[in-house]
């Protein structure tokens, strides 16, 4: 093949180096977004919440949980990402803040519309119809999976100095908030930013 050719067969690559940057970009902008507006909508209840916890924690010779740590789990529970928290009996349970009792469920509208809007931004300008849109808009998951996989890690809490932590549960925060969430909305927002245009 001459290489006359190449540029026309790069762009009807479904993906190429761009989509995958733009993506990325997308991607990571889209998980500050949300995080950004679960912080300033439910840092202060999150702080109060945790008071108690903090206490604990304090007099087992540890530090108080800082407000951006409980609203990073709130944020992942709205991804549905179980959050781990240790038991009296020295075991773990799992608790989902944002769905649970005194929840705020309206919290898991808010990945929903953010990655839903970065797919269509992702996918905005993209010729070859809703497949290649929802294509484009599948790589919010290069930008997204890494934050969500990093936040789940540095969200972890100690209480005291006990081996008893509260964590997001990594398995669901890697595929479920990090890949499933972003792919999944992220196609549906690219396919119908395709079909507007």
């Amino acid at each position: 093949m001459s290489t006359a050719d190449e540029p026309a067969l790069a762009s009807d690559s479904r993906i190429g180096r761009g989509a995958l940057a733009r993506g990325a970009v997308t991607g990571v902008a889209a998980w500050l977004l949300g995080y950004l507006v679960a912080y300033v909508w439910k840092a202060e209840a999150v702080a109060e919440a945790l008071r108690g916890v903090g206490v604990v924690s304090q007099l087992l010779g540890g530090d108080a949980v800082p407000a951006w740590k409980g609203v990073t789990w709130l944020f992942l529970n709205a991804h549905f990402v179980a959050t781990r928290v240790p038991t009296v009996a020295g075991g773990t349970r799992t608790a989902n803040f944002a769905t649970g009792e005194g929840g705020s469920v309206a919290l898991l509208a808010l990945p929903v519309l953010v990655l839903l809007a970065a797919g269509f931004l992702a996918a905005r300008g993209r010729s070859g119809g809703p497949t290649a849109g929802a294509a484009a808009g599948a790589t919010l998951v290069v930008g997204y999976l890494p934050l969500s996989a990093a936040a789940a890690f540095a969200a972890t809490h100690a209480i005291g100095d006990t081996q008893a932590t509260v964590s997001a549960d990594p398995v669901t925060a890697i595929l479920l908030a990090g890949a499933v969430y972003p792919v999944a909305l992220g196609a549906v927002g690219g396919a119908a930013a395709a079909l507007v245009e």
